[in-house]
């Protein structure tokens, strides 16, 4: 399908004869389905809440265990600093000179009985010297730290174990014992689990309220959106002005300014459009009522002569008349955003230029001017429709030689500026040229220059300059090289240039 082919109709026949259903497009990007943003707010909200809650569990039971660990420690500890008090060195041999109560307390003979405590004191070659043979010996002490309480987890006959022990000093550090006391975790695990339920349980009631909360805040946060939905669902289909934002939330504000631009411009296109059918109504008006009136002349008519001349005439209005149509399609179709979006790619316009030259040589030569081709040695291109850029040069040719009179000349020139960053096509002719006060307007639909007697609908220049500006071009008129005659100048982007890039990207859109 080329750049300009016309969209096939939704309800056209396929290969098998039967109607095609009009397929929906998406319009950012493959389609989907319909998001919430109320789910995807709540959703970002409480999956974090959801996955931070284990890991709040986790913490909160270290920290319960730590703070349950602290206060037996603190007896453990004083519990081996008074074992180490009551052990003192007799000649060769240590004495542990422990108290009955003491001693009753330490193996669990007191009145707790939810934990059971153990104590061993071992000499510096490992022998018992008092206590319970069954707890585990310190393991991986290569050099002993004096005097200081350390603690470590065991476990004795499949039950865990919370074990402080001291390596203390007898005499100046000469000789030395190990001290162990050791206690079962009962009553550590049951304040830990106090802790925690005391922390966790809250949890289990804060987090629904937490829920509903977040549904609340989001269901009146979110409010704003379905009064904006409400009020634009209320308008009527050709309501186009813009929306108030006094009343609208300030992160609505930038997208709701968006909108009102958008909603301008589709005001002035369609004001546009509006002015465009009526003065293509009134022009086509005149060359069909001429038509008319020639046909009827030609019915009439009985000299032979007389309706051949009819006939002529006839012929030639309808050529003005397709002529005409043939522009008002073109410029309908340079002003469609369809083909302005889908259809640009790289051009040479050097190229583009010579084949048009070509195209036009024969007329020219029919009406007696000299059209000539300037060319630049190496290829231009520019991003654009070639269909579009093609009907660009033949406008500027067909208006160069139409006003150009017999015996005149006509040149058609490619070349780049000097900073190699845009493509100049020029179209020079020997004509009438066009006064400087209607340089300007000869680009507005319609509009012709006074005392000109060739055929014309007004149409050729303001298709060129919709298609100059779908390509981020410039077109600009003024007096030939030698002060005579028009010279057109078309100043397009090169291809690779930043220009290039910025109307790639944009002016499909934009436009």
């Amino acid at each position: 399908m080329g750049a300009l082919e016309p969209a096939r109709p939704a309800n056209a026949a396929g290969k098998d004869g039967k109607a095609e259903k009009p397929k929906r497009v998406p319009v950012f990007g493959p389609a989907t389905e319909p998001n919430s943003l109320f789910g995807e707010i709540l959703d970002w909200m409480l999956a974090p809440l959801l996955l931070l809650w284990p890991i709040s569990i986790a913490a909160t039971h270290h920290v319960a265990n730590q703070i349950a660990d602290r206060p037996y420690d603190r007896v453990l500890t004083e519990n081996v600093s008074t074992i180490a008090r009551l052990t003192r060195l007799e000649g060769d041999r240590v004495i542990v000179d422990l108290p009955v109560y003491a001693d009753a307390l330490l193996h669990g003979g007191g009145d707790d009985s939810d934990d059971r405590i153990m104590f061993q004191v071992r000499g510096a070659r490992g022998e018992l010297l008092a206590g319970d043979e069954n707890l585990p010996a310190p393991s991986g002490e290569n050099e002993p730290v004096f005097e200081a309480v350390r603690f470590r987890e065991e476990r004795l006959d499949g039950e865990p174990l919370r074990v402080a022990y001291q390596v203390h000093a007898l005499d100046a550090g000469q000789r030395w014992i190990i001290i162990q006391v050791a206690e079962t975790r009962h009553k550590r695990e049951a304040l830990a689990s106090q802790i925690i339920s005391g922390v966790l349980l809250p949890q289990f009631a804060i987090l629904p309220m937490a829920v509903v909360l977040v549904w609340l805040g989001l269901s009146r946060g979110l409010a704003p959106l379905n009064r904006l939905r409400a009020k634009m669902a209320e308008r009527r289909p050709g309501d186009l002005s813009p929306i108030n934002i006094r009343r609208i939330p300030e992160e609505l504000q930038p997208m709701i300014r968006s909108f009102n631009e958008l909603m301008a411009r589709l005001e002035e296109n369609l004001q546009a459009q509006q002015r465009f059918i009526a003065d293509a109504a009134h022009q086509m008006r005149t060359p069909l009522t001429g038509l008319r009136m020639q046909a009827d002349l030609a019915v009439a008519e009985r000299d032979p002569e007389q309706l051949r001349r009819s006939v002529e005439q006839i012929s030639q209005a309808a050529a003005r008349a397709g002529h005409l149509i043939n522009q008002l399609l073109t410029l309908a179709r340079a002003e469609s955003s369809h083909d302005k979006i889908h259809r640009f790619e790289p051009v040479d316009m050097e190229a583009l230029g010579r084949d048009v030259a070509l195209d036009w040589a024969m007329r020219a030569r029919a009406k007696r001017v000299d059209l000539g081709f300037e060319g630049w040695p190496h290829s231009l291109l520019v991003h654009g429709v070639p269909l579009l850029l093609r009907e660009l040069l033949n406008n500027l040719l067909d208006n160069a030689v139409k006003y150009t009179p017999d015996g005149g000349h006509v040149t058609l020139r490619t070349r780049s500026d000097d900073g190699d960053e845009r493509v100049i096509v020029e179209v020079e002719d020997s004509g009438i040229g066009v006064p400087p006060e209607d340089r300007e307007r000869v680009f507005e639909r319609f509009y012709r220059v006074l005392g000109t007697n060739a055929d014309g609908s007004g149409l050729g220049l303001p298709i060129c300059r919709e298609i100059a500006d779908l390509h981020q071009a410039e077109i600009m008129l003024g007096p030939g090289l030698d002060g005579t005659g028009t010279r057109v100048v078309l100043d397009l982007p090169r291809l690779g240039s930043p220009f290039s890039s910025a109307a790639s990207g944009t002016s499909a859109v934009d436009s």
